[in-house]
């Protein structure tokens, strides 16, 4: 692997780094990470002031992070993809779950808004789900480019 590259993967694993962190403060501060905490925030709560979002509302939160998920997902994976372990059975399921999870933490929201709230723990779990995986390939990235 050329030098130039290693760094373009480091600098983007840093910057990573940052909009995990970033994206974990942003959610336990707007939305929290308890069951309740989700299904008020997207159900409402008179109590606390917040009110109920609709589909619409739904739609103007998730509409931008659909490319941003896609891309980033794209870029981190695809990085992967010049590693050793690029033939591995594994990395077909990592790609498989990444995308998945991003799909089902963006449009789990519409199920909680319509009256499935047990999806308020879905969309919990898929966060952090997406969140380790993101950290897994990062790691597995960092791996390569040190130790290559």
């Amino acid at each position: 692997m050329q030098k130039a590259y290693k760094y373009s993967i480091l600098y983007f694993l840093a910057f990573s780094l940052l909009l995990l962190v970033s994206a974990v403060l942003l959610f336990e501060e707007k939305i929290g990470f308890s069951y309740e905490s989700v299904l008020a925030y997207y159900m409402g709560d008179e109590e606390r002031f917040v009110t109920p979002k609709s589909g619409t509302g739904v739609l103007k939160i998730i509409l931008p992070h659909i490319f941003a998920f896609g891309l980033f997902l794209m870029v981190i994976l695809h990085f992967l993809i010049f590693t050793k372990v690029n033939k591995s059975k594994k990395i077909q399921l990592i790609i498989y779950l990444s995308f998945g999870t991003a799909f089902f933490e963006l449009f789990t929201p519409f199920l909680i808004i319509n009256g499935f709230e047990f999806f308020a723990y879905m969309k919990i779990v898929s966060f952090f789900s997406l969140f380790f995986l993101v950290i897994y390939v990062s790691w597995l990235l960092f791996q390569s480019v040190m130790y290559e």
